[in-house]
Protein backbone atom coordinates (compact mmCIF):
# COMPACT_ATOMS: atom_id res chain seq x y z
CA UNK A 1 0.00 0.00 0.00
CA UNK A 2 2.56 2.57 0.56
CA UNK A 3 6.40 2.82 0.24
CA UNK A 4 9.27 2.35 3.21
CA UNK A 5 9.78 6.01 4.45
CA UNK A 6 11.55 7.23 7.71
CA UNK A 7 9.06 9.50 9.63
CA UNK A 8 10.03 12.41 12.60
CA UNK A 9 9.44 11.47 16.00
CA UNK A 10 5.93 13.05 16.78
CA UNK A 11 3.57 12.33 20.04
CA UNK A 12 1.49 9.29 19.19
CA UNK A 13 -2.26 11.06 18.51
CA UNK A 14 -6.13 10.02 18.17
CA UNK A 15 -6.94 10.13 14.34
CA UNK A 16 -9.79 9.68 12.59
CA UNK A 17 -9.15 9.69 8.37
CA UNK A 18 -12.30 9.72 6.66
CA UNK A 19 -12.00 8.54 3.01
CA UNK A 20 -10.13 6.22 1.83
CA UNK A 21 -9.59 6.29 -2.07
CA UNK A 22 -6.35 5.80 -3.90
CA UNK A 23 -4.94 9.20 -2.13
CA UNK A 24 -6.75 8.62 1.08
CA UNK A 25 -5.64 5.00 1.87
CA UNK A 26 -1.74 5.27 1.71
CA UNK A 27 -1.98 8.64 3.54
CA UNK A 28 -4.32 7.14 6.82
CA UNK A 29 -1.68 4.01 6.15
CA UNK A 30 1.50 6.60 6.83
CA UNK A 31 -0.19 8.13 9.80
CA UNK A 32 -0.44 4.46 11.37
CA UNK A 33 3.14 3.47 10.32
CA UNK A 34 4.39 7.50 11.91
CA UNK A 35 2.81 5.86 15.34
CA UNK A 36 -0.50 7.00 15.65
CA UNK A 37 -3.82 5.60 16.94
CA UNK A 38 -6.13 5.93 13.57
CA UNK A 39 -9.90 5.10 13.13
CA UNK A 40 -10.75 4.99 9.74
CA UNK A 41 -14.26 5.58 7.85
CA UNK A 42 -15.29 4.85 4.52
CA UNK A 43 -18.61 5.41 2.86
CA UNK A 44 -18.54 1.86 1.38
CA UNK A 45 -17.96 -0.25 4.34
CA UNK A 46 -16.13 -2.62 2.56
CA UNK A 47 -13.19 -0.48 2.04
CA UNK A 48 -12.39 0.41 5.39
CA UNK A 49 -12.33 -3.61 6.16
CA UNK A 50 -9.70 -3.98 3.37
CA UNK A 51 -7.47 -1.47 4.70
CA UNK A 52 -7.48 -2.61 7.65
CA UNK A 53 -6.69 -6.09 6.31
CA UNK A 54 -3.69 -4.60 4.42
CA UNK A 55 -2.17 -2.89 7.60
CA UNK A 56 -2.12 -6.23 9.12
CA UNK A 57 -4.96 -6.01 11.57
CA UNK A 58 -2.45 -3.40 13.46
CA UNK A 59 -3.49 -2.67 16.94
CA UNK A 60 -3.97 0.98 16.47
CA UNK A 61 -6.01 0.60 13.56
CA UNK A 62 -9.72 0.87 13.77
CA UNK A 63 -13.04 1.13 11.65
CA UNK A 64 -15.84 3.17 12.22
CA UNK A 65 -19.81 3.25 10.93
CA UNK A 66 -20.12 6.79 11.03
CA UNK A 67 -18.07 9.60 10.76
CA UNK A 68 -19.47 10.92 13.88
CA UNK A 69 -18.24 7.46 15.51
CA UNK A 70 -14.66 8.24 13.94
CA UNK A 71 -14.40 11.65 14.66
CA UNK A 72 -15.89 11.15 18.47
CA UNK A 73 -12.41 10.43 20.37
CA UNK A 74 -10.20 11.71 17.75
CA UNK A 75 -7.66 14.50 18.69
CA UNK A 76 -7.27 15.58 14.86
CA UNK A 77 -9.91 14.38 12.11
CA UNK A 78 -8.31 14.40 8.42
CA UNK A 79 -10.72 14.33 5.41
CA UNK A 80 -10.08 13.37 1.79
CA UNK A 81 -13.18 12.94 -0.29
CA UNK A 82 -14.54 13.55 -3.68
CA UNK A 83 -15.94 17.06 -3.87
CA UNK A 84 -17.90 19.96 -1.55
CA UNK A 85 -21.44 18.12 -1.28
CA UNK A 86 -18.97 14.77 -0.14
CA UNK A 87 -16.93 17.29 2.39
CA UNK A 88 -20.93 19.13 3.92
CA UNK A 89 -21.96 15.20 4.34
CA UNK A 90 -18.75 14.00 6.44
CA UNK A 91 -18.73 17.38 8.66
CA UNK A 92 -22.03 18.62 9.81
CA UNK A 93 -24.50 16.18 7.62
CA UNK A 94 -26.64 14.35 9.90
CA UNK A 95 -24.21 11.57 10.93
CA UNK A 96 -21.38 14.32 10.08
CA UNK A 97 -18.29 14.30 12.41
CA UNK A 98 -18.61 17.76 13.61
CA UNK A 99 -21.57 16.80 16.21
CA UNK A 100 -18.94 14.57 18.08
CA UNK A 101 -15.94 16.52 18.07
CA UNK A 102 -14.97 18.40 21.22
CA UNK A 103 -12.98 21.74 22.04
CA UNK A 104 -9.91 22.36 21.31
CA UNK A 105 -10.21 19.40 18.34
CA UNK A 106 -8.78 20.27 14.93
CA UNK A 107 -10.22 18.80 11.09
CA UNK A 108 -7.41 18.61 8.58
CA UNK A 109 -9.63 18.49 4.72
CA UNK A 110 -7.50 17.23 2.03
CA UNK A 111 -9.89 17.17 -0.53
CA UNK A 112 -10.41 19.86 -3.26
CA UNK A 113 -13.21 21.98 -2.86
CA UNK A 114 -14.21 25.44 -3.16
CA UNK A 115 -12.58 27.99 -1.50
CA UNK A 116 -16.10 29.44 -0.34
CA UNK A 117 -16.67 25.76 1.91
CA UNK A 118 -13.56 25.91 3.83
CA UNK A 119 -14.17 29.41 4.88
CA UNK A 120 -17.50 28.22 5.79
CA UNK A 121 -16.71 25.06 7.37
CA UNK A 122 -13.89 26.85 9.34
CA UNK A 123 -16.72 29.78 10.69
CA UNK A 124 -18.81 26.88 11.78
CA UNK A 125 -16.15 24.70 13.10
CA UNK A 126 -14.93 28.17 15.17
CA UNK A 127 -18.11 28.38 16.98
CA UNK A 128 -17.81 25.02 18.03
CA UNK A 129 -14.15 25.49 19.23
CA UNK A 130 -13.29 23.31 16.38
CA UNK A 131 -10.38 24.67 13.96
CA UNK A 132 -10.66 23.66 10.89
CA UNK A 133 -7.78 23.86 7.89
CA UNK A 134 -8.51 23.45 4.03
CA UNK A 135 -5.15 21.15 2.91
CA UNK A 136 -5.89 20.16 -0.30
CA UNK A 137 -2.39 17.92 -1.64
CA UNK A 138 -0.40 17.93 -5.17
CA UNK A 139 1.62 14.83 -6.06
CA UNK A 140 -1.15 12.50 -7.33
CA UNK A 141 -1.13 8.42 -6.05
CA UNK A 142 2.48 7.52 -6.22
CA UNK A 143 3.19 10.87 -4.09
CA UNK A 144 0.91 9.26 -1.77
CA UNK A 145 1.93 5.78 -1.50
CA UNK A 146 6.04 7.53 -1.42
CA UNK A 147 4.70 9.80 1.51
CA UNK A 148 6.05 13.07 -0.28
CA UNK A 149 2.50 15.10 -1.46
CA UNK A 150 2.76 19.10 -1.31
CA UNK A 151 -0.06 20.17 1.07
CA UNK A 152 -1.35 23.71 0.79
CA UNK A 153 -2.76 24.75 3.79
CA UNK A 154 -5.47 27.77 4.82
CA UNK A 155 -6.19 28.15 8.77
CA UNK A 156 -4.58 29.51 11.93
CA UNK A 157 -1.14 29.91 12.06
CA UNK A 158 -1.32 28.40 15.58
CA UNK A 159 -3.16 25.15 14.54
CA UNK A 160 -0.93 24.75 11.09
CA UNK A 161 2.14 24.68 13.70
CA UNK A 162 0.23 21.83 15.75
CA UNK A 163 -0.50 19.78 13.12
CA UNK A 164 2.23 20.17 10.15
CA UNK A 165 4.62 17.50 12.52
CA UNK A 166 1.01 14.83 11.37
CA UNK A 167 0.91 15.60 8.13
CA UNK A 168 4.49 15.44 7.43
CA UNK A 169 3.74 11.51 7.97
CA UNK A 170 2.93 11.63 4.14
CA UNK A 171 4.30 15.06 2.70
CA UNK A 172 7.77 16.48 1.64
CA UNK A 173 6.49 19.78 1.74
CA UNK A 174 3.58 21.64 4.38
CA UNK A 175 2.92 24.96 3.93
CA UNK A 176 0.43 27.74 5.25
CA UNK A 177 -0.49 30.17 2.53
CA UNK A 178 -3.06 31.85 4.88
CA UNK A 179 -6.43 32.24 5.95
CA UNK A 180 -9.07 29.32 5.51
CA UNK A 181 -9.77 28.87 2.08
CA UNK A 182 -5.88 29.96 0.93
CA UNK A 183 -4.89 26.19 0.40
CA UNK A 184 -7.76 26.11 -2.11
CA UNK A 185 -6.89 28.96 -4.07
CA UNK A 186 -3.59 28.24 -4.57
CA UNK A 187 -4.05 24.41 -5.46
CA UNK A 188 -6.44 25.96 -8.32
CA UNK A 189 -3.71 27.88 -9.21
CA UNK A 190 -1.86 24.40 -9.40
CA UNK A 191 -4.45 23.00 -11.58
CA UNK A 192 -4.60 25.95 -13.90
CA UNK A 193 -0.58 25.24 -14.33
CA UNK A 194 -1.18 21.88 -14.68
CA UNK A 195 -3.70 21.22 -17.14
CA UNK A 196 -1.31 24.21 -19.69
CA UNK A 197 1.63 21.92 -19.16
CA UNK A 198 -0.61 18.93 -20.42
CA UNK A 199 -1.62 20.20 -23.29
CA UNK A 200 1.26 21.73 -24.54
CA UNK A 201 3.02 18.11 -23.90
CA UNK A 202 0.18 16.19 -25.63
CA UNK A 203 0.81 19.14 -28.55
CA UNK A 204 4.37 18.14 -28.97
CA UNK A 205 4.76 14.44 -28.13
CA UNK A 206 1.97 14.29 -31.27
CA UNK A 207 3.64 16.42 -33.47
CA UNK A 208 6.87 14.56 -32.76
CA UNK A 209 5.09 11.40 -33.78
CA UNK A 210 3.58 12.71 -36.78
CA UNK A 211 7.26 13.65 -37.91
CA UNK A 212 8.76 10.45 -37.45
CA UNK A 213 10.63 11.02 -34.39
CA UNK A 214 11.50 8.40 -31.96
CA UNK A 215 10.21 10.18 -29.06
CA UNK A 216 11.14 8.24 -26.05
CA UNK A 217 14.69 9.18 -26.85
CA UNK A 218 13.54 13.04 -28.01
CA UNK A 219 12.04 13.57 -24.21
CA UNK A 220 15.13 11.72 -22.43
CA UNK A 221 16.90 14.46 -24.82
CA UNK A 222 14.66 18.02 -23.90
CA UNK A 223 13.81 16.66 -20.69
CA UNK A 224 17.84 18.02 -19.53
CA UNK A 225 16.97 20.99 -20.44
CA UNK A 226 14.33 24.18 -20.39
CA UNK A 227 11.55 21.76 -21.50
CA UNK A 228 11.49 19.53 -18.28
CA UNK A 229 8.31 19.21 -15.84
CA UNK A 230 7.00 16.45 -13.67
CA UNK A 231 4.79 15.72 -16.41
CA UNK A 232 7.33 15.28 -18.64
CA UNK A 233 9.15 13.26 -16.72
CA UNK A 234 6.33 11.07 -15.63
CA UNK A 235 3.95 11.31 -18.18
CA UNK A 236 5.40 11.74 -21.33
CA UNK A 237 7.00 7.78 -22.09
CA UNK A 238 3.27 6.53 -21.04
CA UNK A 239 1.24 9.31 -23.43
CA UNK A 240 4.10 7.67 -26.34
CA UNK A 241 2.71 4.58 -25.52
CA UNK A 242 -0.95 5.32 -24.97
CA UNK A 243 -1.33 4.41 -21.58
CA UNK A 244 -3.61 5.87 -19.20
CA UNK A 245 -5.41 3.24 -17.16
CA UNK A 246 -3.85 5.14 -14.13
CA UNK A 247 -3.54 8.37 -12.39
CA UNK A 248 -5.50 11.04 -11.91
CA UNK A 249 -9.24 10.83 -13.70
CA UNK A 250 -10.14 13.34 -15.88
CA UNK A 251 -13.45 13.17 -14.33
CA UNK A 252 -11.86 14.55 -11.14
CA UNK A 253 -9.98 17.18 -13.72
CA UNK A 254 -12.83 18.32 -14.73
CA UNK A 255 -14.40 18.81 -11.44
CA UNK A 256 -11.28 21.03 -10.32
CA UNK A 257 -11.17 23.08 -13.51
CA UNK A 258 -14.54 23.70 -12.65
CA UNK A 259 -13.72 25.07 -9.24
CA UNK A 260 -11.25 27.39 -11.08
CA UNK A 261 -13.60 28.82 -13.62
CA UNK A 262 -16.39 29.48 -10.99
CA UNK A 263 -13.88 31.50 -8.72
CA UNK A 264 -12.41 33.02 -11.91
CA UNK A 265 -15.90 34.69 -12.97
CA UNK A 266 -15.81 35.78 -8.70
CA UNK A 267 -12.79 37.22 -9.19
CA UNK A 268 -13.08 38.93 -12.27
CA UNK A 269 -9.82 36.75 -13.36
CA UNK A 270 -9.45 35.16 -17.41
CA UNK A 271 -8.63 32.47 -17.75
CA UNK A 272 -8.93 31.61 -21.45
CA UNK A 273 -6.44 28.65 -22.01
CA UNK A 274 -8.04 27.15 -19.02
CA UNK A 275 -11.87 27.20 -20.60
CA UNK A 276 -10.30 25.84 -23.89
CA UNK A 277 -8.68 22.91 -22.27
CA UNK A 278 -11.40 22.06 -19.94
CA UNK A 279 -13.40 21.48 -23.11
CA UNK A 280 -10.68 19.35 -24.21
CA UNK A 281 -11.18 17.03 -21.48
CA UNK A 282 -15.08 17.31 -22.24
CA UNK A 283 -14.43 15.48 -25.71
CA UNK A 284 -12.12 13.21 -23.86
CA UNK A 285 -14.98 12.10 -21.15
CA UNK A 286 -17.02 11.59 -24.80
CA UNK A 287 -14.44 9.46 -25.98
CA UNK A 288 -15.10 7.34 -23.19
CA UNK A 289 -11.68 8.21 -20.94
CA UNK A 290 -13.68 9.46 -17.98
CA UNK A 291 -11.21 7.40 -16.02
CA UNK A 292 -8.52 8.04 -18.29
CA UNK A 293 -5.29 9.71 -17.05
CA UNK A 294 -5.22 13.15 -17.40
CA UNK A 295 -2.42 13.10 -19.86
CA UNK A 296 -4.63 11.49 -22.03
CA UNK A 297 -5.32 14.49 -23.72
CA UNK A 298 -2.73 13.49 -26.58
CA UNK A 299 -5.90 11.06 -27.77
CA UNK A 300 -7.17 14.03 -29.15
CA UNK A 301 -4.57 14.61 -31.15
CA UNK A 302 -4.43 11.24 -32.95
Amino acid sequence: MIADKTYEPVEPLRLAFLGLGTMGGPMAAHLLRAGHHVTVYNRTAAKAEAWLAEVGKHPQASMAATPLEAAASADVVLSCVGNDQDLTEVTTGPQGGFHSMGRGTLWVDHTTTSAQIARDLAALGRAKGITFIDAPVSGGNLGAINGVLTIMCGGEQAAFDRVAPVLRAYARAVTRLGDPGAGQLAKMVNQICVAGVVQSLAEALAFGQKAGLDMHKVIEVISQGAASSWQMANRGPTMVDDRFDFGFAVDWMRKDLGLCLDEARRQGAVLPVTELIDEYYAEVQAMGGGRWDTSSLIRRLR
